[in-house]
């Protein structure tokens, strides 16, 4: 597979795992109002009304799961196959698709930092919620989980663009 081929899969990559992200980040912000909304209203001692939230918390974790683990040997393929590729391989004719791969990245990095933080709000609302059995630690893997791989796709991309700002020389810049 050419360094360009790989350049497009990888953005292509970035972009699924983008949307991914932000459809989960969604989903997990209205789960959080629901959570505090059945929180204040045992604290109120009033009768939930949202019988249906510990199974649809614990299908949401079940299915973001299934979508990372699904998607996992795809990265797993694409990273083996940009790193069977010396510096030498990314020319400075691929310098824009690896800028362009590099903002991709940037991009599946704000994404991430916004479901981590969307997390880190749910599992606030959590603390001391024993109402009912939610798979919580099912979540916390996923997120673990996207962290890395987002970290790994950035450091990627950069060390990709930087090989091909390399090849450019040096007054590439000027």
């Amino acid at each position: 597979m050419t360094a360009e081929t790989i350049l497009e899969r990888l953005t292509q990559y970035c972009d699924l795992l983008r949307s991914l992200l932000f459809r989960t980040t969604q989903e997990l912000q209205e789960l959080n109002k629901r959570l505090t909304q059945i929180s204040q209203q045992i604290h109120k001692n009033i009768d939930v009304r949202d019988n249906s939230f510990a199974e649809d918390f614990n299908a949401y974790c079940q299915n973001l799961r299934k979508q990372l683990d699904k998607n996992e040997n795809a990265w797993l393929t694409l990273r083996a196959q940009a790193r069977a590729h010396k510096q030498t391989d990314w020319d400075a004719s691929l310098a824009l698709p690896a800028k362009g791969l590099n903002s991709h990245a940037k991009m599946l990095s704000r994404v991430c930092d916004e479901f981590s933080t969307t997390y880190g709000i749910f599992i606030q609302s959590y603390k001391g919620f024993t109402a009912s059995k939610l798979n919580v630690w099912l979540l916390t893997s996923c997120e673990n989980d996207l962290t890395n791989l987002t970290g790994k796709i950035l450091f990627l991309a950069r060390e990709i663009a930087k090989n091909t700002e390399k090849s450019r020389g040096k007054n590439a810049s000027r």
